[in-house]
């Protein structure tokens, strides 16, 4: 309840900050039409700018009403099929939506990290805090496509590449109420390892919980001692046992509805493309644009909001 109303009481902080920025606009704009005046004049243009930009953020927040959108999320990378190629490709997805969530002021709790034999990295866990995290990325749910010139070819040959993201809630701590049995759970500790040590703490206090009637893992390595890193794993496992659980009830109502579901996960939501043209394509909305670095430097709000108001469907403004 008292992270609910914290995050109630900063939407209404947002809305109040708008609304009086909004009016310190207007006034600045009527006193201009008194005369001219260039200081003024800049500010009026900073201000209107910085205004869009909250709308804009605004606008997508009202698109969110899922039962689990406002909570944090938690975030699997998995390189796909292709040995180093995908795996430096999953590092490099890593490392985009870790400067998106640094653009959007939430914080990045790095979990897990297996790196790969050569490069990059083979999987990566974090769980992302902020308001609307996990509505907001769920829009990167899916299957990322990269085609390049292979920095790692040596005949310059150009490669395809696959990597997937996959995330959950995570709970908040009133609706964490899943019971484990703690026979059921099997804890091992080993020494936390990462792509160049930049990752993760390297320590000897990493914690793999494994749920044994399901084979869930969950795992941290971030974290100084045993005990914070068994804590954040038993917190990803939960979630995780919950998605599960979710999942088996919504697969019961399709049965009994009679239908079939597809699942989206293995389809192809995206393409980066660097050769032989630049360019970054949603294949759900349509969207595209030919700035790859600006999109790999972590601005990904437009291909979230077009996903979002796609999602919603004609009536969404």
């Amino acid at each position: 309840m008292t992270t609910s109303l914290a995050r109630l009481r900063d939407e209404l902080d947002q809305v109040d900050s708008f609304d009086r920025r909004l009016s310190d606009a207007t006034a600045i704009d009527e006193l201009l039409s008194d005369g001219s005046d260039r200081e003024l004049a800049a500010e009026l243009e900073k201000t209107t700018k910085d205004l869009e930009g909250e709308l804009e953020k605004l606008e997508t927040a009202a698109l969110l009403g899922g039962e689990y959108d406002e909570n944090d999320a938690v975030v699997t990378l998995h390189a796909g099929a292709g040995g180093t190629e995908s795996q430096d490709w999953a590092e490099m997805l890593l490392r985009m939506y870790l400067r998106w969530a640094e653009r959007e002021h939430m914080e990045v709790e790095l979990d897990e990290v297996l790196p790969g034999e050569e490069a990059g990295i083979k999987s990566a866990t974090f769980i992302v805090h902020g308001r609307n995290a996990y509505g907001l990325l769920s829009a990167e749910r899916g299957v990322h496509r990269l085609v390049r010139i292979s920095p790692f070819d040596s005949a310059k040959r150009r490669h395809t590449s696959f990597a997937s993201l996959d995330l959950i809630p995570l709970l908040e701590e009133e609706d964490d109420d899943i019971e484990i049995d703690p026979k059921d759970l099997r804890i091992d500790t080993y020494r936390s390892s990462s792509a160049g040590g930049q990752h993760v703490n390297v320590t000897d206090s990493a914690v793999r919980i494994t749920h044994l009637p399901t084979g869930i893992t969950a795992a941290c390595q971030n974290e100084r001692s045993q005990m914070q890193n068994r804590a954040v794993a038993m917190r990803i496992l939960k979630a995780r046992l919950a998605e599960r659980a979710r999942q088996e009830h919504q697969e019961k109502l399709e049965s009994l509805r009679g239908e079939h579901q597809n699942i989206d996960f293995g389809s192809q939501i995206r393409s980066y493309v660097l050769h032989p043209y630049r360019m970054v394509k949603d294949h759900r909305t349509g969207l595209e644009t030919g700035d790859v670095d600006r999109v790999l430097d972590g601005d990904i709000d437009r291909f979230i909001e077009a996903y979002l108001r796609w999602r919603a469907g004609p009536n969404a403004a």
